[in-house]
């Protein structure tokens, strides 16, 4: 079984499509590990904030399914197939780790965003603070402690699970 994280992120109908999007991924994945919830401006366009969080879980699937996957939940979920790459999103789902696989395709891992965004890194090193970055060769919490917490607000939020 392979380690995986994947970053969520809505600012459309967030509430709605964050709670679908976890059951889908839960019957996908069974035991999801989920990172508390973070507020965040949007990011290279100008639209609503967004929330972000992490997940973890264990798959047998191959990275190229599990991307599939992502990508069948978010579009189950109201993401239209053709989205531009900055603007809103019902959901957005990235596979950010698959154990410490360096690759360029199917998808490229590990996800560049880990070190840049504090909307991936905090909620990461939250729930894999001692998973080591493949190629950066530091933990998922060092590298957080050494991010510029200026460059992005980002704020814990509170969320209702329930409907």
């Amino acid at each position: 079984m392979a380690k995986i994280y994947i970053s969520v992120g809505s600012n459309i109908e967030p509430e709605t499509n964050i709670r679908q999007g976890v059951q889908q991924l839960q019957a996908l994945f069974e035991e999801l590990e989920i990172s508390s919830i973070y507020l965040s401006e949007a990011i290279g366009f100008d639209g609503g904030d967004f929330y972000n969080f992490v997940i973890g879980a264990e798959t047998a699937a191959s990275i190229a399914d599990v991307s599939s996957a992502l990508r069948e939940v978010e579009i189950a979920n109201g993401r239209l197939p053709n989205a531009v790459k900055f603007s809103s999103r019902t959901l957005d789902l990235d596979l950010l780790l698959y154990d410490d696989v360096i690759c360029q395709e199917p998808v490229r891992l590990p996800r560049s965003e880990i070190a840049f965004n504090a909307f991936v890194l905090w909620p990461l090193a939250e729930i894999a603070p001692d998973v080591i970055h493949p190629e950066l060769n530091e933990s998922m919490l060092s590298l957080w402690n050494k991010y510029d917490k200026s460059a992005q607000v980002l704020r814990p939020i509170t969320f209702n699970w329930d409907d």
